[in-house]
């Protein structure tokens, strides 16, 4: 896979090559409808493209991340409809067999979301959850029966408040792929700021990139 990004555009790095393994190994059906948020370079989109899935929308709320998603499609010559927007706002009404997301997850001093610049990228809030807890909320009545969501998030964040916050929209939850290793170098510039908040024990140095995965029930109340 071929990937470039414009000045400004995150550039994928290791948690988001967890994503794309998790993703692979949902072993997409062909035609599956993949949504792809807070998507960013296009890495995930291109390459739910890339295996099977013929639907497949990237949404971002940066102008350069979009034109960055339609660059990385025409490079690996997959079809990838990309959207300017604020997570589910471009889908309304719409739903989905797949949606993954890497969402901004350090947390900040600030308690607000930026509004430009390449923070918006990462930065999310005083508990790092401004985004994720959005994604988990509306995500349950955007997928099909059957259909699961994926997100990948640090274990400063916890595990159990995103599981929490995915049963509470009646999926089933697990963790579909984990790393452990040292803090990456935006945890660490702000271990002032995660100790105060409780997020991090005085000396904790480790964390655990964790992919949770939710599951829409193929019968119910759906």
């Amino acid at each position: 896979m071929r990937l470039v990004t414009l000045p400004g555009v995150f550039r994928p790095i290791s948690d988001s090559w967890l994503l794309a393994d998790a993703l692979e190994a949902e072993h997409l059906r062909p035609g599956a409808r993949v949504l792809d948020l807070c998507s960013g370079s296009g890495a995930l989109a291109v390459r739910a493209a890339l295996n099977c899935a013929c639907d497949v929308v990237a949404v971002d709320v940066s102008r350069r991340a979009v034109a960055t998603i339609r660059m990385n499609a025409a490079l690996n010559r997959v079809r990838v409809r990309a959207v300017r927007g604020s997570l589910f706002e471009p889908v309304a009404g719409q739903r989905f067999d797949v949606i993954v997301s890497n969402p901004p997850y350090v947390p900040s001093p600030a308690a607000g979301l930026p509004s430009r610049g390449p923070e918006r990228a990462w930065d999310a809030g005083l508990d790092g959850r401004a985004v994720l807890d959005d994604i988990c909320e509306q995500a349950p009545a955007h997928l099909e029966p059957g259909g699961v969501v994926l997100l990948v998030h640090s274990s400063v964040l916890g595990y159990a408040a995103t599981a929490a916050a995915l049963v509470a929209g009646e999926l089933e939850v697990d963790v579909a792929a984990s790393e452990r290793g040292p803090l990456g170098p935006l945890m660490q510039s702000r271990r002032a700021h995660l100790e105060a908040q409780g997020l991090l024990a005085p000396g904790e140095d480790e964390e655990d990139v964790l992919v949770v995965r939710g599951r829409k029930p193929t019968c119910g109340r759906w």
